[in-house]
């Protein structure tokens, strides 16, 4: 089980929640799992969320595993030019 952080609007698509808990050994079943719990976030995943682990960001490193009692942010895609 891993705590993580939902950062600026995933949060609000997630019932306002700001933290969840769930049971996820890497990063692709965390993701899978959100979706299936909070639906609304599954767009903003096919978009692009990065995936900070103990200060470090991943992005597009699906198979990254999630230490136990690590820091873990969800921050959505940026807009921008």
């Amino acid at each position: 089980m891993v705590e993580v952080t939902l950062w600026g609007s995933l949060g609000a698509v997630a019932g306002g929640k700001s933290k969840v808990e769930i049971e996820a050994k890497d990063i692709r079943e965390l993701f899978r799992k959100l979706a299936e719990q909070y639906p609304g976030l599954e767009p903003l995943i096919d978009k692009g969320i990065a995936v900070a682990i103990d200060g470090t960001i991943y992005r597009d490193t699906w198979s990254k595993r999630l230490p136990e009692g690590a820091e873990i942010f969800l921050l959505p895609r940026l807009a921008g030019g």
